[in-house]
């Protein structure tokens, strides 16, 4: 069974809440903080529920779960406070992640500020060193994050990463996690070339290193070092070429975690499309939402066609003009997913469904036939 699962909370009961919100949404995996991403603040093992959340990760068939570090942890910085803070933290976050049995924990490498690429790839590895050096729980991995290249961020090429490795003595305990978004958006040509792509990865890293693959749309085109995710076929990547990613034989086994932003006109009750992305690649649609829901699709499919309205065309074409026209931007700031339930919700499509129902069969209609 393809292991495909989401980013979920911890929130109020720990493992055993992230696994009951793992389980809404059809997962066979997820990720987690172990605490708020924003801080290094963090509650005793004991509080967020192990035990019970292992034991409803079994009756569930849930596997191979994801810990992700918090992103204001950041090697690569010269300042000696924030080095340390990163460095100190992590030691303790491989201990928490192995309490929880779980194998890889996702880091952003780090980034290099008032300094050079030269000194972040010397300063992130020797931070690695010292973590890896300073903790004995050998079965939990640094899954060193494929970056899209904003800013100063460092992993922003498969180069970049490599040269980390290259530096760090316990090699074997460092794997990558492999984001659709980041490498699209660095540059890398998924939608024409996924197959070059992976060949190069394999040729500079190896391919045997990947331990995790976040499974996100792009807002940007190819190259654009922008890192702004979108749901599932409603970016520049699209779902036929993510679709193919999750089902690469190269990729095969391991668990695919999508990223994907929650949606909704008001932002007080936006929410996440993961349900119907994990159907939508797993497969498994009908049989999850059942066979009016897919009733529901065609009939969108002949609503747009009457409009003369191309799935793939249209989205690219918005981003387009939000990237490249200001006017139009400023005069209607809207993204695809929100002009497409605009005409749905204009045409009394399907007076009956929620904002979140309309939403998932757009997502479902964005991924083609």
């Amino acid at each position: 069974m393809l292991k495909i699962g989401s980013h979920v909370s911890c929130s109020p009961k720990g493992l055993l809440s992230a696994v009951n919100e793992a389980n809404e949404y059809g997962s066979s995996t997820f990720m987690f903080y172990t605490g708020a991403p924003q801080n290094t603040r963090r509650k005793p093992i004991d509080d967020l529920y192990p035990i019970e959340g292992k034991l409803a990760m079994e009756s569930s068939g849930i596997e191979d779960t994801i810990v992700h570090a918090p992103y204001i942890i950041n090697l690569g910085s010269y300042k000696e406070s924030t080095y340390k803070l990163a460095v100190d933290f992590l030691k303790e976050e491989i201990r928490r992640t192995h309490a929880f049995g779980v194998k890889h924990i996702v880091l952003h490498p780090g980034a290099f500020t008032d300094m050079d690429a030269e000194y972040g790839i010397q300063r992130i590895a020797d931070g690695l060193n010292e973590v890896l050096g300073g903790t004995n729980e050998t079965e939990v991995h640094i899954a060193l994050e494929t970056m899209a290249g904003k800013g100063t961020e460092m992993g922003r090429s498969f180069e970049e990463i490599a040269s980390m490795i290259e530096k760090v003595e316990h090699k074997d305990r460092i794997s990558i996690c492999l984001d659709t978004c980041h490498i699209h958006d660095a540059g890398y040509d998924i939608v024409n070339n996924l197959d070059g792509v992976l060949e190069h990865f394999d040729q500079t890293i190896g391919l045997d290193r990947i331990g995790v693959i976040h499974v996100n749309d792009s807002k940007n085109p190819c190259g654009a070092g922008k890192d702004r995710h979108t749901p599932v076929g409603s970016g520049w990547i699209g779902f036929e070429s993510l679709n193919k990613v999750v089902h690469h034989p190269a990729l095969a086994g391991r668990p695919f975690i999508l990223e994907t932003p929650w949606i909704g006109k008001d932002a007080k009750t936006q929410r996440p499309m993961y349900e119907v992305e994990i159907a939508l690649l797993r497969g498994n649609v009908e049989e999850r939402f059942g066979p009016e829901f897919v009733e529901d699709v065609q009939k969108l499919r002949s609503f747009f066609a009457e409009l003369e309205l191309d799935h793939r065309q249209y989205v690219l074409d918005i981003w387009t003009v939000l990237k490249n026209d200001a006017k139009a931007k400023k005069e209607d700031p809207r993204e695809p997913l929100e002009r497409l339930y605009d005409y749905v919700t204009a045409a009394e499509l399907f007076p009956d469904l929620s904002e979140e129902a309309i939403n998932h069969r757009l997502i479902a209609w964005l991924a083609g036939s």
